[in-house]
């Protein structure tokens, strides 16, 4: 099994205090239990170290580099993906539909993944569902 590996997943692994925390923490490790193979992309590690780092400090945004990263596989936003995704935001004229997210969604379109651990209704939009 592949899945997506999203910002919203990952920051509420970090966050104790995220009311996703614990179904978060279940999942990670049923999934690296199941050795499923976990994919992010460069686009949502950079969203999400700036959101760590901003909110949870230096020693979270340490645990997401030593701890969470190491087993995610992490794709680099080709420019074709990122000029799609850029025109997906604008013609969607939805303030709430970020960027990230739109890129997240052309890479998984082109690695033909369809489940994402994510907290984001906008993943569920796409039609990616929650790993089981």
């Amino acid at each position: 099994m592949i899945v997506f590996v999203d910002t919203s997943a990952l920051y509420a692994l970090l966050d104790a205090d995220d009311e996703n925390h614990p179904t978060a923490s279940r999942r990670w490790r049923a999934l690296l239990e199941r050795e499923a193979t976990l994919v992010t992309s460069n686009y949502v590690v950079v969203e999400t170290c700036a959101l760590v780092q901003h909110r949870l400090g230096l020693p979270a945004l340490r645990a997401l580099r030593d701890d969470l990263l190491p087993v995610v596989r992490v794709e680099w936003i080709e420019r074709e993906e990122h000029d799609a995704a850029l025109s997906a935001v604008l013609a969607a004229m939805r303030r709430d539909l970020s960027f990230v997210d739109c890129s997240s969604f052309e890479m998984a379109r082109r690695l033909g993944i369809k489940s994402g651990f994510a907290f984001d209704r906008h993943f569920r939009e796409q039609g990616l569902r929650q790993p089981t």
